[in-house]
């Protein structure tokens, strides 16, 4: 293991860290600079893909503008922490009030090498203990500027930077091939039934034989699985944080998930979230050793239990997920910076209603894709256990 130097961050950087420009955002024109908020900046540090303008004349946002090579820090709130380094190839941009800029000195080190030690444990650690909760977690310029970096000299942080870039980009590749596979699965619907705008359509309450809320009790240490918001994602669960819920018996009869019950999410703060709906599978659920007839859901979802002589939940799953998803937009309503959608506004969905023998053909091909994804999240799960791996390596000096 090689010992570095460990500097901190204002020894490598010019100036102090600048706070953002607190201005509104507004619909992005040609030629205007795109605007950079905390919400913009995803975990692994690239942005959204949704773009926002800023407000204001170029005098309100001229300084704030950003040049190749900034890092940005999130200030406040729960993503305090996060980073983006901005290249200036990319498209010009202004940054917001609750990130801090940081410019580096090209001589001592190097931007991407640096934004690479934000992405790793070392640095997620020193974040957990360096930020101070007040009404919400918050790290400043000045705390920020101590950031202890390794520091090793420019050709080692090039060839490290090197490294871990060519490793993000296989498990970029590998996280393309799955939006791809996504992609296929409703290519193929969109070519069995067409975009169903002019398909024989009926409301989704005529094939549903039940629409029922979930539990508002807390989650506790024992009892039986509860299926909450984060679990469903993507047209399916993902039971990679799964917490219990203690009912009576009664409550618990009158909750339990059975085989082809779709989920929906009724409630969020960003409006893409509402409706996302997926199929509860039993199986999904024994596969973690639990018994899969013994689940429930949390009150922010909506159990929906179709009449399967009418249709098969997967093929509306795969609807609801995809051309259903405006009606589903539609169909929502905003309070106080939540959007939901209820019962009455998810029965009024228009879904189309085509031959049972045809669902089900679209529902096997649907399978043979869903098969082939396991195997592309499994290979990237293995490229982000390598990733982790090497991240941690390379700040310790054994790479």
């Amino acid at each position: 293991m090689t010992a570095w130097p460990v500097v901190a961050l204002s020894d490598v950087a010019v100036g102090k860290g600048q706070y953002g420009v607190g201005l509104s955002s507004r619909v992005l024109s040609p030629g205007d600079p795109r605007y950079i908020r905390i919400t913009d900046i995803k975990d692994d540090g690239t942005l959204a893909p949704n773009k926002v303008g800023v407000e204001g004349d170029r005098a309100a946002w001229q300084n704030a503008m950003l040049d190749d090579g900034d890092l940005l820090f999130a200030r406040s709130g729960a993503t305090v922490g996060k980073t983006y380094l901005h290249v200036g190839a990319v498209e010009p941009a202004v940054y917001a009030g609750y990130l801090i800029r940081f410019k580096l000195k090209p001589e001592l080190a190097l931007p991407n090498y640096v934004f690479r030690y934000t992405q790793s444990p070392q640095y997620h650690a020193w974040v957990k203990g360096s930020q101070r909760a007040v009404a919400q977690p918050n790290i400043n310029a000045q705390q920020y500027g101590g950031l202890p970096i390794p520091l090793p000299p420019l050709p080692e942080q090039r060839r490290i930077a090197a490294i871990l870039d060519h490793a993000d980009a296989l498990r970029a590749k590998r996280r393309e091939a799955l939006a791809h596979l996504d992609e296929l699965t409703q290519s193929i619907f969109i070519d069995m039934f067409g975009d169903t705008r002019n398909s024989v359509t009926t409301r989704f309450a005529d094939v549903v034989n039940e629409f029922r809320y979930g539990t508002s009790v807390k989650s506790s240490s024992d009892g039986v699985p509860v299926l909450r918001i984060p679990n469903v994602v993507g047209g399916k669960l993902d039971l990679r944080e799964l917490k219990n819920v203690s009912l009576g018996q009664a409550e618990f009869e009158r909750l339990r998930l059975k085989d082809g019950d779709l989920l929906f999410v009724r409630t969020n703060g960003n409006p893409e979230n509402v409706g996302r709906c997926a199929e509860y599978r039993p199986e999904s659920i024994e596969d973690l050793g639990l018994p899969g007839s013994r689940c429930v859901y949390a009150s922010y979802l909506i159990r929906v239990r179709v009449d399967d002589e009418l249709v098969v939940p997967a093929f509306l799953s795969t609807f609801l997920n995809g051309p259903g998803r405006k009606q589903m937009a539609a169909n929502a309503k905003t309070s106080a910076g939540q959007f939901n959608i209820n019962i009455q506004g998810l029965g009024s969905i228009e879904v189309p209603v085509p031959d049972m023998g045809r669902q089900a053909e679209f529902v096997q091909r649907a399978k043979q894709i869903e098969h082939q994804k396991e195997a592309c999240e499994s290979a990237l799960a293995g490229l982000d256990a390598l990733f982790a791996s090497l991240q941690s390596r390379a700040f310790r000096g054994e790479l």
